[in-house]
């Protein structure tokens, strides 16, 4: 049986919605019912519940958890994704350092082989 997992509320998606328009090099796309950036068919972020990830390099990966509030993205409690970040939710309000983080996750989307 599948895992019920929690909508993300309303104004966050449209918050996604609003940031996505700023990122045209994305794809918007649903992943498991949430909206999601593609870069090239690979996932660069997205929503989830009510929390916003990132995926980046390792390097990426470890700017974003020194942030204060960042925790590692694990959809499945116990078993957190390897360079998956969720970002903190003063971040996700702040128009300029959201952007940056998205144009990194894109960024880093964009450089692996794209996929079909």
């Amino acid at each position: 049986m599948s895992p019920k997992f929690e909508k993300s509320p309303p104004e966050l998606i449209a918050r996604f919605e609003a940031v996505a328009a700023r990122h045209p090099v994305a794809a918007k796309r649903k992943m498991f019912g949430y909206p999601c950036l593609f870069v090239g068919g690979n996932l660069a972020c997205g929503l989830f519940a009510d929390g916003w990830f990132v995926r980046l390099d390792d390097a990426g990966a470890a700017d974003a958890l020194a942030l204060p509030g960042a925790t590692p993205f694990a959809p499945m409690p116990g078993r957190p994704m390897r360079g998956w970040v969720v970002l903190p939710a003063d971040l996700v309000a702040d128009d300029a350092a959201l952007d940056a983080w998205v144009g990194r996750a894109t960024a880093n989307a964009a450089a692996m082989p794209p996929k079909a």
